[in-house]
């Protein structure tokens, strides 16, 4: 039985990804059949509750309200559009909602008191719901929980010495001090990153190495591929190769064996064949529906037929853990402390991303 590992070295996981590519296939499928079934992938629905007007400088996103990328911006939806949308992604087979929101970190008030409301309103629906809305402190993660939360979505992104190269507004303490927040209730963790942004594979390894080595490890890692939008800093970055994502999803499964590796952007762009293969090496988790946040994905039909070739099935909700219970807010333990933590923002600037700002 494979033992969870969580003093994994740099040099170990570049290793890894540089095996022979069969030899770590056969690795990464040894370690996922020990663990998971292999015929049964979790589904997901990202909604994007709070669209654009972002404040940070992530060299890789088109939200930032400092870059010209002609997204359609919209303000927080409402509790009913929220629950309409959710219950046609349950419909069409997925298990979580989770809902995102362009915000540098959450504010308490009115805006945060209508997302414990859809939080309450989609765990009723007996579906899984993960929010991902930027920073937040150890009484909000709470509240949230209390409402019903079962996972927190909050990426890294890339190792910490290359994350100095995409964002500039944020630090990466602060991402893994938000993860401590999220730590502190029976919320899981969603944590993963992007490649082909221009990193190394050292720097890959070393996020993963980020990530494999905290405790308990995220109960879900995505891995992004760059889609690079006209208008960001990044947008003549190079598409990554199927064989990237291959060799990224089996190190992850292999670094952690229980984790859900989920298939995240960039999945538009993969055959079914190259999807096939990231599910062998051990991606046992989707994002549904035609668009992740902004950028596009494969409509739900496409991905149904997909799953009917390779005779795979859509996971179940509360699979892996039970439902939480959903407080109502007159019953409410954690009142708002109208926090204003001191959230860093490091003094460096990147100057691809300053050329962005200019063009826009």
């Amino acid at each position: 039985m494979t033992q969870i590992k969580n003093n994994w070295t740099d040099q170990e996981l570049v290793a890894l990804y540089n095996k022979p590519l069969m030899e770590l296939l056969y690795e990464a499928a040894t370690v996922h059949r020990q663990f998971h079934d292999p015929n049964k992938v979790q589904v997901s629905t990202l909604i994007s509750i709070k669209t654009g007007g972002c404040p940070e400088d992530c060299g890789y996103c088109p939200q930032a309200a400092r870059y010209h990328t002609n997204i359609e911006t919209n303000d927080l939806m409402s509790v009913s559009q929220v629950k309409a949308m959710a219950l046609r992604a349950k419909s069409n087979g997925s298990s979580r909602v989770c809902m995102g929101a362009a915000w540098r970190n959450v504010k308490d008030g009115e805006d945060f008191e209508q997302v414990l409301e859809m939080v309450r309103t989609i765990n009723k629906l007996e579906m899984e719901v993960c929010c991902t809305l930027g920073m937040i402190t150890e009484n909000q993660a709470k509240r949230l929980a209390e409402a019903g939360l079962y996972a927190y979505n909050h990426n890294i992104d890339s190792s910490e010495e290359y994350y100095k190269e995409v964002i500039s507004t944020r630090g990466f303490e602060d991402r893994l001090q938000t993860i401590a927040n999220v730590r502190k209730t029976n919320v899981t963790v969603c944590s993963g990153g992007i490649i082909g942004m221009g990193e190394s594979v050292a720097d890959r390894c070393a996020m993963l190495r980020t990530l494999a080595n905290m405790s308990p490890q995220p109960e879900s890692v995505p891995i992004n591929a760059l889609v690079a939008v006209e208008g960001t800093p990044m947008e003549d970055q190079k598409p990554v190769e199927i064989w990237e994502m291959i060799r990224m999803v089996a190190v992850t499964r292999i670094a952690m064996p229980l984790t859900q590796v989920r298939l995240s952007a960039g999945r538009k762009d993969m055959s079914h064949e190259g999807q096939a293969m990231c599910f062998f090496a051990g991606a046992n988790s989707i994002f549904a529906g035609d668009k992740l946040l902004t950028t596009p994905n494969p409509n739900v039909d496409d991905d149904m037929k997909l799953f009917a070739k390779l005779g795979m099935k859509p996971e179940k909700p509360f699979a892996k853990k039970a439902q939480p219970q959903t407080v109502e807010a007159q019953d409410s333990s954690f009142l708002p402390l109208g926090e204003k933590p001191k959230w860093t923002r490091p003094g460096h600037s990147i100057e691809k991303n300053k050329l962005a700002s200019k063009k826009a």
